[in-house]
């Protein structure tokens, strides 16, 4: 999708419920600010605009949610899901002191409960999307003129886009009332899976969408079939998921036939480097299956597009400005510990420790772990001694607000570089924007769910292929993160001395088992998606929450005191309650999940 006109359509959109429909009460907390006339939409124009507005929910953004001088703030309904999958999957800390925020420390814990405000918003965030989706299905409906290929194309990716939204309203928060473009009493019960209807929506999605778009931000039918079949992937429907894998993957990595392509019309393919996946200059790669579109600098003197969910997530008293939350947790850090042979201790990395500046200021001493590190962690994770980019070594606590209640690290994969700040960050407010976008679907998560669903269907070969052509791109040398020429002068290079020991490897042939390949798998994804929002949802999803949750309270609570509480029920924290204040507007009609 053009940008600049993208990000110029939703600051008028997002102004106003767009449809007399608008969002019942019983999925926002706030009235509407204002209503478009039917003789505004109801033109070919008009509802190309309420398409455009769909996507404009996807920042999470939208007035009923986020209004800095009321109620609401940008990060509770962030796109990223840095909160409630990263944060609540150990990925990470809250970060910044313990009395920040405090709402995310319960979630951090896995002691959520109905009233905390945050899940309200992301509730309402998400069903603003919802509506503005059904909004184009209706204005399509009361519109003369449109062609065939218009209804097409539009009922198309409103339908994937909705799509979208209820999965992550399924994947939250479980049982959620559906409301489509028929409903008319809104007050509808929680008591039916709405899977089967996102089936529908991304199967319609998936054989109307063309193979290419002109507008790059926008979904094509690669993208719906890649969501369609990480769908059936929750749902274990796996010789479902692995026919739709076969599809979209080339054969050059293992798939089926010529693959997918991306928007732009790229073949799928993993980016040579790990880090372009994360940088305003290199966005719509290859590996970009369907991400919510970032712009820095759009004219006008906000960061409203600019990746405002994540504002907070920079290092502490560091030229980022603010505000030191998103920390990576010890537990993470020591996952990319590799043994001589560059593969990874996936049952017992906490054995062997990274070394960490943990309880030293920044003028103590510190040598930088110097075993074997695969280089994914340089490129998440930013330790001190170790170049953050071309800003310089992170110098440890002089970056970290408080240590002691959410340990040593500073989050990576949202850090803009300062060669190119001018373009790809936004600095009109108190804290950063920037353009990197957000991911909801790359290459590199594809070939892991693919080979996810190999090795349930015990096809343990080529589940292993998958998986080590993700480890290949690791081990590619242009991942391995260089120690600066000189240090005082970061715009002056790199060397040519690796900033650590890199080591990492693809598995042998035959490695994977039916004792080890699922295990395997799941480790890798811990590994290339951390800190990306995917974690808590994994592990939810695989049945194994309770015991490698509660396994990293016991451990990460011993160098951290944000975590004191932390304890996960089985059965209960898989999911997030349905927000109370929802519950209340709809008279009881909505259900809570079991256990809250």
């Amino acid at each position: 999708m053009n940008t600049k006109k993208y990000h110029a359509l939703i600051l008028v959109l997002s102004a106003v419920v767009l449809l007399s429909m608008g969002c019942s009460k019983g999925f926002l907390n706030k009235p509407a600010l204002g209503a478009l006339q039917a003789e505004e939409v109801n033109t070919p124009d008009g509802v190309q605009s309420l398409l455009v507005g769909a996507y404009g929910a996807l920042d999470g953004q939208g007035p009923n949610v986020t209004d800095l001088a009321g109620q609401g703030t940008p990060w509770d309904a962030s796109p990223s899901d840095w909160i409630y999958g990263s944060v609540a999957g150990g990925d990470n800390h809250k970060g910044s002191s313990i009395g920040d925020q405090p709402p995310i420390v319960p979630i951090a814990n896995a002691q959520s409960v109905a009233s905390n405000g945050f899940f309200n918003d992301k509730w309402v965030a998400l069903y603003e999307g919802v509506t503005r989706c059904n909004n184009v299905l209706i204005g399509m409906a009361n519109t003369p003129g449109m062609t065939a290929a218009q209804r097409t194309e539009f009922s198309a990716e409103a339908k994937f886009l909705r799509a979208h939204y209820y999965f992550q309203l399924r994947r939250f928060f479980n049982m959620v009332p559906w409301v489509d473009e028929t409903t008319t009493n809104f007050n509808q019960p929680n008591n039916t899976d709405v899977y089967p209807k996102i089936e529908a929506d991304l199967t319609v999605a998936m054989d109307s969408l063309p193979a290419t778009q002109t507008n790059i931000g926008a979904a094509n039918k690669w993208a719906a079939m890649c969501y369609l079949a990480k769908i059936y992937l929750y749902e274990k429907k796996y010789t479902q998921a692995k026919a739709l894998f076969d599809q979209v993957i080339p054969s050059t990595y293992g798939g089926a036939g010529t693959g997918g392509v991306t928007s732009s019309g790229a073949p799928y393919a993993l980016a040579a480097r790990f880090e372009d996946n994360f940088d305003g200059a290199t966005k719509n790669g290859p590996e970009s299956v369907f991400a919510i579109q970032m712009d820095a600098n759009d004219g006008t003197n906000s960061i409203a597009n600019a990746n405002q969910g994540d504002m907070l997530n920079f290092p502490y008293n560091s030229p980022f400005r603010c505000c030191g939350f998103f920390q990576p947790s010890i537990d993470l850090a020591n996952s990319y510990r590799t043994d001589p042979n560059g593969l990874p201790y996936i049952t017992d990395y906490n054995n062997y420790p990274i070394a960490n500046d943990m309880g030293l200021t920044s003028d103590q001493p510190f040598t930088p772990d110097a075993g074997n590190i695969d280089p994914r962690l340089d490129w998440t994770i930013a330790r001190r001694g170790i170049p953050v980019h071309d800003w310089g070594l992170h110098p440890g606590n002089n970056w970290i607000r408080d240590q002691a209640s959410a340990g040593p690290y500073s989050n990576k994969k949202n850090i803009y570089w300062q060669a190119t700040e001018g373009t790809y960050s936004n600095q009109s407010s108190w804290a950063p924007g920037s353009a990197i976008n957000e991911n909801v679907i790359r290459f590199g998560d594809v070939l892991l769910m693919a080979a996810e669903c190999e090795a349930q269907l015990s096809n343990y070969t080529h589940a292993e292929t998958y998986v080590n052509f993700v480890r290949a791109r690791a081990a590619n040398p242009v991942n391995i993160l260089y120690q600066y020429k000189n240090d005082s002068i970061p715009l002056n290079g790199f060397s040519t001395t690796p900033a650590a020991n890199y080591v990492v490897s693809p598995y042998p042939a035959g490695y994977f088992t039916a004792a080890n390949a699922l295990t395997a798998v799941y480790f890798e994804r811990k590994l290339e998606l951390a800190c990306e929002g995917q974690r808590f949802f994994d592990l939810s999803r695989w049945g194994i929450a309770g015991p490698t949750l509660n396994a990293y309270f016991a451990y990460e609570g011993k160098f951290t005191g944000d975590l004191s509480t932390g304890n996960f029920t089985v059965g209960k924290n898989e999911y997030y309650p349905i927000p109370q204040a929802q519950i209340d507007l709809s008279n009881g009609q909505l259900k809570q999940n079991p256990g809250y």
